[in-house]
Parts: structure tokens; C-alpha cells; sequence
């Protein structure tokens, strides 16, 4: 359990938080939603103690145990991979230490006999004779291989570090655990690991992420921090988003009586209780189910940009065709012999264990990369918009937005292009501030109204999600859903394949898979797996 007593942060004249009193019990995760720069990641560092509150207390239940997921990669550069997670339980740590250092010593006297025997007692209630084996079994499960356990942090891979920081939030079965991006760098195999894994923890967890479909697996209560407010919803993210907007219909029809509308809440509510019962998750979602209640259903007052792609015209017969490509960094194959075609109607997903693949290909079929072998051609109908991983060239200018802007417009008026920038929420001085001082989720926004502006009828995306707030990941995912043209995407948010992709496209170092399927049935098709177990190598499997 955690709890805040009138806690509150001010940062100058800025107030981010004032008077926050919360009760976070044990059996519940609490998906933590909120604009960026809201304050989500302030909120979690002072719930953990790393940032002092301005006013307020953060008290925690008699004895209970806090772990927090580590943002420093290099912490722990000199310590085994499986010293480092079992470091996550700082009690069973320290005992662990003070017996070593005891049973060490060459003069071991009487006194120190009878406190190796207390710490010896101590480590058998912690079931410290299992900690190792446990550390390991976590660390299997997120990928992390036997043969690599007692190698040092810091011969580790950036994405590998990742996974042996979360198997040390994770390790020990802590009282409460607060998770900041936990997803970050993980391969979607290992995403849906971790929700199963949280989905069943039965204490205490805090989440910040912008996955909805990892918000919906794992969460019981949504906390939305909206404007220097911050307010704690029984449901998860779905129902949060579907609630607030139906009331928020409802808030706009003056005409409706309030016994229509309360009918119209309580038969939502069933609806979406039916439809997550259904859920695989049903560990928490059950749970979740218990809370949910009418009363709590507040019309949202978030902004939604305004992302709308209008295709100039329609694509023809011919869109792309993808003839023996072959790419590689540093003789390290990404993909090879690729063929493909590109079909009317076709809105594909592009996924590989390597992302490097995906990019690569973006790259190639886009005109700013060289194949190893092979090539491509376009139809004559297609426009193509791009969305490149790395945007950073296209801010390496002093030019404010509405001329940054202007660059991809045909009409040069400012009107015409504020109204643009207006839609991706860029308003007042926003207009006017510097391109190269944008922040990464600004600088996304403003890539989008770009593309926006080209009509075009074929969408290249790269990762289209990195860097944008929920608000922003809703319209965009709506926006795909509804577009009359070709979608080409990478992504690591499973709802937004889910929702807008019905092709998808593996790209492995040795072929690909190429299938007219759903996400969701893709992930869990045993076909599938068979062939992705057959086309890596196996030191990546």
C-alpha cells in the first residue's frame, strides 16, 4: 500500500501538483495516463523518494518493500547480470553481504556465530535458498539467455540492460513496485510476457506507459493527471477513454434527460464488463470489473490534435513491388531476398526482432538508402508521405514553425498554416517558437502536420507512436483506421497494429513471413512461430 498526505511540488512559480491525497491498495495496478509533461514521471520519482515534495508525506504499509524500475544503465556496469537482479532486494542483499562477510573472516569468534545464525534464519524466511534460481527464471522469461547470467553489466547490450533492470525491479515479489516505461526496448514476445506476469502480481503496482494494449492487459485503475489535477478512476485505459467520451456526448446534448443518460452509462458499463470478461487477462480485469462505477464517469477535458489525411487521389493497381531485397549493417545481415507486393486495401505492419530491419527498409524504398541487392518499383498513382525514424535533420533550422512549415506548403499563407499547426495544438506563441527547440514529442506533431499538408495516399511510418502522449496516439490510430489509402508501419504499440494493420510483414535475416492476418492471431498463431523459429538464427531466438 501507498498512500500521499496533501502532497504537493512546485517547481519556481509553477504549482505541478498541490494537496494530493491518494490510497494505491494492494491487488491493484494503477495505469498512470497524462499529457507529456503532465508530471507522470515527477509523481513516480517522488513516490519512490528520488524527488522531495514541495509539502505532503508519501507513507507506505508496516515492513512493506518498494522497488522501482532503475533509469541508470550504467548503475550497475561492474556487477554479474544475476548480481545485479538479485541487488533488487535490498533486505535479502544485505543479509546475503553481512553472512559472506562474517563466514569470511579468519578470526570468526562467538559473537559472530550467533548473528550468522540470526541472518541465516532471516535469509530462509526470505527464501534466499531459492533467490538465485528465481533471479534466473525471470531473467529467462524476459529473454535474457543461461549463458549470459554471470556475465558483467557492462559487456551487455543497451536493449539487453534493459531487461535485466526490469528482472531487478521485478525480483523478490516487492510490496509495491513502480514501473516508468517498463517497455522501452522490449520485443513484443517479451511485452506480453511482462503483461501476463503483472497481470497475476498480486501487490501493489504503479505504471507509466503509453501502450494502451499493455494499459489494458495489466491495469485495474486508471490516474489521469490532467492539469495540475489529478484524479484516480476505477477501469482501465479503455474504459477510461470510452467512458469519458460518452460523456462528454452526453455533456454536449443539453436535450437528454439525466435518467437517459445514466441508463445509457449503466449500459455501457455491462457492455464493456461482457466484453472484458472474455479477456485472457482475467486475473486483474475481474477485479477491475468489481469497481466500476457510474458516479466516476466525468466527461474528458483532454485535447485531441486534429490529424486528418485526405488522399489527392485514388491508388491504381499498381502500388509497390519489392523484387530480392537484401540489406546489412556492418556485414550483419537485417534482411534478405525480400519480395513483395503491395495491394489495394493494404494496410501492413512491418515487424522484425532487429528494428534496424524496419528502418532499413523504409529507408531503401524511399530513396535515401542503397540495397545490398535486389529492388523496388512504385506505381505511377502513388504519393507517398514518409515518417522517418530519426526526424532530427528536418529541425536543424532557426525558422519558426509557421515558415518551418511553409517549406512543404503550396499556399505560403500564415493563416492557412497556422490553422495546420492549430490541429496538431500549436497555438498562440507556439506558432512561433524555434524548430530546433522542439521537444521530441512536438517535433512528431509537427512531422504529422507535414504530411498532412502532401494529400498523399501512401503513408510510410517508422515508428509513429515514439514520442507521443496518449492524446496524441488516440487521434493518430483513429485517423489510420478511417484512411482510404495504403498504410506502411512499423510500431511497438500492439492496439495501433491491431486496429489499423490487417497485413503483416516479418522481415528476418532469412526470408520473410507474409501474412493476411490480425495482430492478435498473429501473435498467437503456432504456424507463425514455427516459421520465426526457423528464420532467425538461433543465437537470437
Amino acid at each position: 500500500m501507498i498512500q500521499t498526505h496533501n502532497l504537493g511540488i512546485q517547481f519556481g512559480k509553477r504549482t505541478l501538483f498541490q494537496d494530493v491525497n491518494l490510497t494505491f491498495n494492494k491487488g491493484n495496478c494503477y495505469g498512470i495516463i497524462g499529457a507529456n509533461g503532465a508530471g507522470k514521471s515527477t509523481l513516480m520519482r517522488m513516490l519512490s523518494g528520488q524527488l522531495s515534495p514541495t509539502h505532503g508525506t508519501v507513507t507506505f504499509g508496516p515492513g512493506e518493500r518498494l522497488s522501482v524500475l532503475s533509469q541508470d544503465h550504467f548503475e550497475f556496469d561492474e556487477c554479474t547480470v544475476i548480481e545485479t537482479v538479485l541487488r533488487g532486494h535490498t533486505v535479502l542483499w544485505d543479509i546475503m553481504q553481512e553472512k559472506d562477510a562474517i563466514y569470511a573472516k579468519p578470526d570468526f569468534s562467538d559473537a559472530d556465530g550467533i548473528r550468522a545464525a540470526e541472518l541465516e534464519e532471516k535469509f530462509a524466511e526470505l527464501e534466499g535458498w531459492n533467490a538465485e534460481s528465481d533471479a534466473a527464471a525471470l531473467l529467462s522469461g524476459l529473454g535474457i539467455k543461461e549463458d549470459r547470467h554471470y556475465m558483467l553489466m557492462k559487456d551487455m547490450s543497451a536493449n539487453e540492460k534493459v531487461r535485466v533492470l526490469l528482472a531487478k525491479a521485478l525480483f523478490g515479489n516487492p510490496d509495491n513496485l513502480l514501473l516508468d516505461e517498463p517497455t522501452n526496448d522490449l520485443d513484443l514476445e517479451t511485452v506480453a510476457w511482462l503483461e501476463n506476469y503483472l497481470a497475476n502480481f498480486e501487490n501493489t503496482v504503479l505504471v507509466v506507459r503509453h501502450d494502451r494494449h499493455f494499459l489494458d492487459a495489466v491495469s485495474t485503475h486508471t490516474l489521469d493527471i490532467d492539469y495540475n489535477k489529478i484524479t484516480l478512476f476505477a477501469g482501465n485505459y479503455s474504459f477510461w477513454y470510452q467512458s469519458s467520451q460518452l460523456a462528454l456526448r452526453q455533456q454536449q446534448a443539453a436535450n437528454k434527460k439525466a435518467e437517459e443518460k445514466r441508463k445509457e452509462l449503466l449500459e455501457f458499463i455491462r457492455r464493456f464488463s461482457a466484453n472484458v470478461a472474455k479477456s485472457k487477462q482475467t486475473t486483474s480485469r475481474k477485479k477491475m470489473l468489481e469497481k466500476l462505477n457510474v458516479e466516476e464517469i466525468q466527461p474528458s477535458t483532454r485535447r485531441y490534435p486534429g490529424i486528418i489525411f485526405t488522399p489527392a487521389r485514388e491508388v491504381g493497381n499498381k502500388i509497390l513491388e519489392v523484387k530480392g531485397l537484401t540489406a546489412s549493417v556492418d556485414g550483419e545481415v537485417l534482411f534478405k531476398d525480400v519480395n513483395f507486393q503491395i495491394e489495394k486495401g493494404d494496410k501492413v505492419a512491418f515487424l522484425s526482432r532487429d528494428p534496424r530491419a524496419m528502418t532499413a527498409l523504409f529507408e531503401i524504398i524511399n530513396g535515401n538508402r542503397k540495397p545490398d541487392a535486389g529492388d523496388y518499383e512504385w506505381g505511377q498513382t502513388i504519393t507517398k508521405s514518409y515518417l522517418p525514424l530519426d526526424n532530427g535533420s528536418f529541425f536543424e533550422t532557426d525558422l519558426n514553425l509557421v515558415d518551418w512549415l511553409c517549406q512543404w506548403s503550396d499556399d505560403s499563407s500564415e493563416i492557412y498554416l497556422k490553422g495546420f499547426l492549430g490541429k496538431m495544438l500549436f497555438s498562440g506563441e507556439d506558432v512561433l517558437k524555434k524548430a530546433s527547440v522542439l521537444s521530441g514529442g512536438e517535433k512528431i506533431r509537427c512531422m504529422i502536420a507535414r504530411m498532412m499538408l502532401t494529400d498523399a495516399n501512401t503513408l510510410v511510418l517508422d515508428s509513429p507512436t515514439n514520442h507521443l502522449d496518449l492524446e496524441s496516439i488516440q487521434a493518430f490510430n483513429n485517423t489510420l483506421q478511417n484512411f482510404k489509402g495504403i498504410v506502411l508501419m512499423s510500431s511497438h504499440d500492439h492496439e495501433f497494429i491491431q486496429t489499423v494493420c490487417n497485413r503483416i510483414i516479418e522481415l528476418t535475416p532469412n526470408g520473410i513471413i507474409d501474412k493476411m492476418m490480425e495482430y492478435d492471431d498473429y501473435v498467437t498463431d503456432e504456424k507463425v512461430a514455427a516459421a520465426r523459429e526457423r528464420l532467425y538464427p538461433a543465437e537470437t531466438n
